[in-house]
């Protein structure tokens, strides 16, 4: 079989699987390891493919577009999945929720929720259900503004996020994979959600389709950890949505 050909049946595996190992390509393509190995190194410097330890994943994205003008991406399926976590609050509940595009959409249908103690990092998620004027408990937490994304963070905001016990986190990985869990780009929006995730009992994921199957720079949640993953209507048709919703962790 001709390299080409190899590279060829990789790419359409890793386009269904998103993840793939170099044992399991060798014995699929009847090859040595070392051939694999020198397969994915081509892939890899064509930008096709990451390599990672015993095997390779698809390449996430070299940088976050700016928050503004992730603001303007998706808004029907934003909205979508904000009206479905928001159904997933009771009357009363305290929730924590991260700063991100998602989680702002997601504040318009929280001051729709009555009684509810919302803890947050994002100045957007605070402003608008602070304009609301609703039956809401509001806490902003402190910390450092130190990225174009409208929020607080760093070890002020981290040692605030364990002062409470939350019935729920909500937060929007820019990457979410069925084997690998939750993912952020910047390793200071990581932390938090890391943090929030610890002092919550049920974790919600909000995640636009297009970031099913797909990793990114730093891991912050194992799929085990996840109860629910809110995404659009149009992903839970597809193939990812079936392998992230086994086990303990919903799909809606």
């Amino acid at each position: 079989m001709w390299s080409k050909e190899r590279h060829q049946r990789i790419l359409k595996l890793l386009n269904t699987t998103n993840q793939v190992s170099a044992g399991a390509l060798a014995d699929m393509l009847m090859v040595s390891r070392e051939t694999i190995r020198r397969d994915l190194v081509e892939l890899e410097i064509q930008g096709d493919v990451r390599r990672v330890h015993g095997g390779a994943v698809l390449p996430g994205p070299a940088s976050e577009e700016p928050f503004k003008k992730r603001l303007t991406t998706n808004p029907r399926e934003k909205r979508e999945i904000a009206r479905k976590a928001a159904a997933l609050i009771e009357p009363g509940q305290c929730i924590m929720v991260d700063a991100g595009t998602t989680t702002s959409v997601f504040a318009h249908e929280l001051t729709k929720a009555p009684g509810i103690m919302v803890i947050t990092n994002s100045i957007d998620v605070a402003s608008i259900i602070k304009a609301a004027e609703c039956d809401i408990e509001l806490i902003l937490l402190g910390g450092q503004l130190i990225s174009d994304v409208p929020g607080t963070f760093g070890e002020l905001t981290l040692s605030e996020i364990q002062r409470f016990n939350a019935d729920h986190a909500f937060v929007a990985p820019v990457a979410l994979h069925p084997d690998s869990g939750a993912f952020d780009f910047d390793l200071h929006e990581a932390e938090v959600a890391r943090a929030m995730i610890a002092q919550s009992g049920q974790v919600n994921m909000l995640v636009v389709g297009g970031k099913l199957g797909t990793t990114s720079r730093v891991g912050y949640c194992p799929p085990e950890r996840i109860d629910v993953v809110i995404t659009d209507e149009a992903a839970l048709k597809g193939d990812m949505a079936a392998r992230i919703g086994h086990g303990r962790t919903k799909i809606v």
